[in-house]
């Protein structure tokens, strides 16, 4: 089933004051944002990085299951903040794609490093 951003931002809402009971303050969901972003980081520098597992920890059965869970996690904080402080996701991503493709247009084309 595919969800729209606009979808996930209602679902999470309807979730957070049902099962939920209701948001966690600002600065707490910011806080938990900063800690999901870290567990990815951790994950992502032992898959694609140079770390190694610890042998106490547990892999992740298929790699893209374990990043696909932690990104999941990042994006339903972030979709709490947006919902706590007004932000309609949908129209920030695409005001995001006009200020990328006004301001970056030739930018990354005409860098000798990403050649």
């Amino acid at each position: 089933m595919e969800i729209t951003i606009k979808e996930a931002q209602i679902k999470v809402d309807n979730w957070i004051k049902t099962v939920g009971v209701k948001y966690f303050s600002e600065l707490t969901n910011l806080g938990i944002l900063m800690e999901e972003v870290g567990e990815l980081s951790r994950l992502m520098v032992r898959i694609y990085g140079e770390q190694s597992f610890k042998k106490s920890e547990k892999k992740p059965g298929k790699i893209s299951e374990g990043l696909g869970d932690e990104m999941a996690d990042v994006l339903w904080v972030l979709i709490c903040l947006a919902n706590q402080t007004g932000v309609d996701l949908t129209d920030a991503i695409q005001k995001n794609f006009i200020k990328k493709n006004t301001r970056d247009k030739e930018r990354h084309k005409n860098n000798k490093k990403l050649k």
